[in-house]
Parts: structure tokens; sequence; C-alpha cells
């Protein structure tokens, strides 16, 4: 409860607005979390998860974890992932939700704070294969509002799910709007 009331006390010193609610009946899900082009995006969106009482985990370069920075990202809810070599991790989250009887996963689909114009879609496959929701998860740097958005179960149909996602993004404003870019495919 502390840590809900200090998060949501910070976001309102810094400014931010955290709207949407991930519904109370989805314990599973993937939150798709767009634009991400600074790192501070990290600490506004846990802020923003804190403040909405939700614990997330997140993937993350296992280079992040050492010794010092280790134990508090796995504490935060860091999985170190091996972007060296194929480690089948879709495979490896889909089994956690299986494994798991809640689990919300923050993925950022862009998996670089650079442009990429070629979004990976783990997070949909992910999301597929464990039969789980994906939730559309943003920052709007311009407004000062972060939160929550549409829920959809994927399709199956990628091009058709990506409208909606298209859509909800086309508005939002990075922090550095120069390195956000809707995905081209």
């Amino acid at each position: 409860m502390m840590k809900r009331f200090f998060a949501s006390a910070l976001l309102k010193m810094l400014g931010w607005k955290i709207t949407g609610e991930i519904p109370p009946e989805i314990r599973k899900c993937v939150v798709m979390m767009a634009p991400h082009t600074s790192n501070i995006d990290f600490f506004y969106g846990w802020l923003g998860y804190r403040s909405k009482g939700y614990f997330s985990y997140f993937i993350i370069k296992k280079e992040a974890f050492n010794r010092f920075t280790g134990p508090v990202l796995k504490a935060m809810g860091g999985i170190p992932i091996d972007r060296s070599r194929s480690s089948n991790l879709v495979h490896q989250l889909t089994e956690e939700f299986h494994r798991r009887d809640e689990f919300i996963l923050n993925i950022t689909p862009e998996g670089t704070r650079k442009l990429n114009l070629h979004w990976k879609k783990g997070y949909y496959f992910i999301a597929s294969n464990a039969g789980v929701p994906v939730i559309l998860g943003f920052l709007d740097y311009k407004n000062k509002v972060g939160g929550f958005g549409p829920m959809f179960y994927p399709s199956g149909d990628y091009k058709a799910d990506y409208e909606l996602i298209r859509d909800f993004y086309k508005d939002k404003t990075a922090r550095h709007p120069e390195f956000f870019g809707l995905s081209e495919d």
C-alpha cells in the first residue's frame, strides 16, 4: 500500500497522470508498451504500474545485470535475456505463463530506444501461444499521460490486429519523437 501511495505521489509531483486499468479478472496478460525511446521510460512505466497496484515483469538484456544492479532489477521484475544467441524466448515466456497463476509481462515491441520501423512480434506470439490478452500500454510525453489502453486477444491475423495497434499509438508522443515510428510490417 505504501509503495502504491509513494508511486502515485511521485508521479503527481512530476506532473504525470496514469489512466486506464488492467481489468480485474485478467490475471495474466502481455502489456505491449510504446513508445520506448529513452531509459527514463522505464522509470515512468514502473511508477505507473506501482501506482495502480500492479506488479509486472519485463525482459531486459543480461548485460544490465551485474552484482549491483542484478538484485535490484530482479526485485523490480526483471528477466535477463541473452540477445547474442537464439534462446527461443517466445517458448520460454509462453511456458512461464503456463506455470504461473498471475503474470503481467511488459514488452517493448520496438526492442530498442532507437528508431525501429520493424517492431518485434514476439509479444504477439507469446500472447497467442499462452492464450492471454495483449493490453496496449503507453507513455505520451506531450500530455504527460501514461497507462493502459485497449485489450485484445490475438486473432491469428497479425495484419488485422496490427491496425488496432497502429490506430492506438499514432497520436502518442515519445520523449524523443525522432526515434519513434510505427512498424511498417
